[in-house]
């Protein structure tokens, strides 16, 4: 019998026994159908001209034809088009025409709800001449694999939680612009309070928060492929071609304004903020390693900043983070070098007014520096790992210097949330006890909510072994974490800290701060523990801390921190009582400075000398004499502007009230929260006049108001009213100043802030007159303080004259400066229908009223809106909302004027 040969698709033949020839076709005819039937592959054929001769059942079943149907039809239509990035030769129909064998063509069946991927193969079938007579071959199915690989690099390119292109993706993406030699921007984003929604509310709801900030940004910048997670709660934007200042400028605050709107997660509403860093390319840098940290260092000016604001990377920037640098290295020298040192600060008896214990503090005086402040370097140490060290520095100390006071008072040791996570910490505590002998309920150790972010039985076995010791736990800075109900439920501290922003308010009027003193004291009574009132500088702080139940005060009231020589001097019989001293109110703190600035009012750069400045004001001189309520917008520098009024007029000085309150700078002055940038500045014509010493004008066209800049730059104009943090800032100059200004002015102060709030001493009684509306003592005080309390800060203005003077209420509205003869006290009232004119002699009360009204070049009025400049409108709306709060309805404004007795 002859031998037949068999050809597998490599065109390798097999030549076998005529016998066997038959079982083995058999068999691999068996084998070929299975794999056609496994939806793993299939077969095809071809002719010369690429029509299809076989096609295997299961490629008909996925289209849904018929066999019949699609034999004699074109192999290239199974296929959809290639792309415009598919190399040419990859494309079938070249394939094709090459007439040569292929192997593993990836393609991808056309027109298909659910398309699949095929690694197909061909081999070339030549004629009994060696002429081509077409192809026959197979596909593997690829779809999975195909699917895995891509996820696999779309895990590696995107972030999973967000489906934000992740930090590879970004520095891929970044790279490719910067070449391109375009101009270039990055915006560096940091979510503020964040964590603190992570570790409360868990990380499930920190995934969901996190995802709803993705969609926000989204919301912001429309391109998905711009915005990048780069892990945590960073985020980074990159705009191309983006450079304008202005532009990013309003981009970033759009961020910020959206992602600080309020979020719901599981029915809890969440708040957090966001601080960016802008860095551009190419005035910033054009390697992405470089722009990238310079980014970094603006994010980092902002949160420094106070958060929830933009930075523009700057020269200064850097420096500062070289100046940093060189402080991390002196730092790690300190203790070495013996610069270091403790300072006490006593915390008083409420009930005895003796010291019963003090709170170590740390001091470090740089050798070319000078005193350094720990709020600068305490940071430092955390972030270079050196807080440990530093900390066990200081329980070694305080512990030494406390064992050879007389008497028993306590020392108080700050213990950082790094130190608590420190296993070694009760050993680090047990060794200062015993080198130092002690007592262990001597040594109190102050912890801060933050200590409870790392939850789990670390936390509890630490606390444990804590007080196994003996020592006593004081939980610092209450009410200023996340959840400090629940830590107390476990925690066993002996002493609440009161935190001092809760105090520095709580004597402002209206002010929710005093319940939450009261509910705090109220809170650790129940649990038997101790509270200390922090930050107690004035004597009414003082009164209602005791009025309150307060245990203990610590504070300048009583003293500031000592050095532990003078701490034995007043510990000599082991006791020491302090009498309390200090200002009578609180007031903004303020620093007193001879500073160079402008001032732009009138269409007018002019430049003032600034004397004292605060957060919330300042006094300045060197303009002419303005009003009170005039507007103005305050240039201190280096893009800081902030609008201002005029609230006080102190000899040549004027006291400015700000719209924006001001933001420490570090160095213990302020600066503003925001700055322009110099692009609007120069865009504005506002370049460089702060610093000019000379009066430059700024708008010729004297078009632009105060309040149109004001708006042009996004800054807040002040209230129509000073703030009550404003009224109770120290404007005088300190001792030391010019002559002209440290003279006593708080009499002539007194007497104008009198009059520009005349309802405050007004005392009105019944007259017994014959109107119909006849008010008792308690109904006038109820309405004279629902007028103060008005949100129109005229109406108080006007209801004082009404009364004082017995004019009408349109009379007052229609009456201008040139009716007032001030040296006379006489006004001439205008005819008002069915009233004639006629003149009315006012008394002195009234002019001062009327001598402490503000005023405006561009109206007459007597009676204006100080923001407007206009007229009110809706003082008879203001004046009904305030007797109706009272529920004083039937009370017209000319019952006040005919049925009070006017007595000033």
């Amino acid at each position: 019998m002859a031998n037949v040969k068999l050809f597998n698709f490599r065109g390798t033949a097999t030549e076998i026994e005529s016998s066997d020839a038959r079982s083995d076709k058999s068999h691999l005819l068996r084998l070929l159908k299975t794999f056609e039937e496994s939806d793993g592959g299939w077969f095809w054929a071809t002719n010369a001209q690429g029509m299809l001769t076989y096609l295997s059942q299961s490629v008909a079943d996925l289209y849904g034809k018929k066999l019949s149907s699609l034999l004699g039809t074109s192999f290239v239509d199974l296929f959809s088009s290639p792309d415009a990035n598919t190399p040419a030769r990859e494309r079938l129909p070249i394939v094709f025409s090459r007439q040569t064998n292929f192997d593993k063509l990836t393609l991808q069946t056309a027109k298909h709800e659910n398309p699949r991927w095929w690694d197909v193969s061909g081999r070339v079938h030549l004629t009994a001449g060696g002429g081509f007579d077409g192809y026959s071959g197979f596909a593997v199915d690829i779809t999975e694999r195909l699917a895995s690989s891509k996820s696999a690099s779309k895990l590696a390119m995107f972030d999973p939680l967000t489906d934000l292109p992740n930090r590879l993706n970004m520095s891929s993406y970044l790279e490719e612009h910067l070449g391109s030699g375009r101009p270039c921007a990055v915006l560096m984003l940091d979510l503020d309070r964040f964590k603190a929604i992570n570790d409360t509310l868990g990380h499930a709801a920190g995934d969901a928060l996190l995802k709803q900030v993705a969609k926000r940004l989204f919301n912001v910048i429309k391109e998905k492929e711009k915005i990048f997670r780069l892990g945590g709660d960073e985020f980074q934007i990159v705009l191309p071609g983006r450079k304008d200042p202005e532009d990013l400028c309003q981009i970033a605050d759009d961020i910020i304004s959206s992602l600080s709107q309020p979020y719901s997660i599981d029915g809890t509403r969440c708040v957090i903020g966001a601080s960016i860093g802008v860095a551009i390319c190419p005035q910033d840098g054009r390697e992405q390693v470089d722009l990238m940290r310079k980014a970094d260092l603006a994010l980092y000016a902002a949160k420094s900043s106070g958060r929830g604001c933009s930075r523009f990377y700057s020269n200064n920037l850097l420096k500062l983070a070289d100046d940093r640098r060189l402080l991390e290295e002196d730092l790690r020298d300190a203790l070495a070098k013996n610069e270091l040192s403790l300072y006490y600060q006593p915390q008083v008896s409420t009930d005895t007014e003796t010291v019963t214990g003090v709170e170590a503090l740390i001091r470090w005086n740089h050798p070319k520096r000078g005193p350094i402040s720990p709020a600068l370097f305490i940071p430092i140490a955390e972030e270079a790992n050196l807080i440990d060290n530093l900390g066990a520095w200081i329980i070694r100390k305080a512990c030494e210097d406390a064992a050879l006071w007389p008497g028993n008072m306590r020392v108080a040791v700050n213990i950082s949330p790094i130190q608590f996570a420190n296993p070694a910490l009760p050993a680090i505590v047990t060794s200062a006890l015993a080198s130092s002998e002690l007592l262990p309920g001597r040594l109190e150790l102050e912890l801060t909510e933050g200590v409870f972010l790392a939850e789990g039985d670390e936390t509890d076995e630490m606390f444990a072994k804590l007080k196994t010791l003996g020592v006593r736990l004081a939980l610092d800075d209450f009410g200023t974490g996340y959840s400090s109900l629940s830590y107390l439920k476990t925690a066993p501290f002996d002493k609440i800290k009161i935190d001092q922003s809760f105090v520095r308010d709580a004597t402002q009027p209206g002010s929710r701060n005093r319940a939450i003193i009261a509910a705090i004291v109220a809170l650790a009574g129940a649990l038997e523990m101790e509270t200390t009132a922090e930050g107690i500088e004035t004597l009414d702080q003082l009164e209602l801390m005791r009025k309150l139940g307060v245990s203990h005060i610590q504070g300048y009231v009583y003293s500031k921190a000592i050095s532990n020589e003078t701490l034995h001097e007043k510990l000599e019989d082991g006791k020491w009582g302090i009498s309390p001293s200090g200002p009578a109110r609180h007031r903004s703190h303020r620093r007193s400075m001879f500073r160079k600035a402008a001032a732009i009012l009138d269409g007018h750069y002019h430049p003032v000398l600034v004397r004292n400045l605060s957060e919330t004001g300042a006094l300045i001189e060197g303009l002419s004499e303005m009003a009170i309520g005039t507007p103005i917008i305050l240039d201190l520098g280096d893009g800081q502007l902030e609008t201002a009024t005029v609230r006080r007029k102190l000899g040549n000085a004027h006291g400015i009230e700000f719209g924006k309150m001001l933001v420490s700078d570090g160095e213990g002055s302020f600066e503003t929260s925001r700055r322009i940038t110099a692009y609007m500045l120069a865009k504005n014509g506002l370049s460089g006049a702060a610093q000019s010493g000379q009066s430059k004008v700024w708008d010729p066209s004297g078009q632009i108001t105060v309040e149109t800049l004001a708006d042009i730059l996004g800054l807040m104009l002040p209230p129509d009213s000073p703030s009550a943090s404003f009224e109770q800032m120290d404007m005088r100059v300190s001792p030391g100043s010019e002559p002209a200004l440290t003279r006593d002015i708080s009499e002539k102060f007194r007497a104008i802030f009198s009059a520009a709030n005349p309802l405050q001493n007004l005392l009105l009684r019944n007259s017994g007159s014959n109107s119909q509306v006849q008010l008792k003592e308690e109904e006038w005080e109820r309405l004279k303080q629902a007028v103060e309390e008005s949100h129109n800060p005229q109406l108080k203005n006007i209801i004082a004259l009404v009364v004082l003077t017995g004019a009408r209420f349109q009379e007052l509205l229609t009456a201008t400066w040139d009716d007032i003869d001030l040296e006379r006290r006489v006004w001439t009232v205008r005819a008002i229908p069915p009233n004639d004119a006629h003149l009315v002699h006012f008394p002195l009360t009234a002019l001062d009223i009327f001598d402490a009204l503000p005023r405006t070049p561009n109206s007459n009025f007597i009676i204006i809106n100080p923001r407007t400049k206009k007229p009110y409108n809706s003082v008879f709306g203001s004046w009904d909302a305030a007797r109706k709060k009272v529920g004083l309805d039937n009370v017209s404004i000319h019952d006040l004027r005919k049925s009070i007795k006017k007595t000033w």
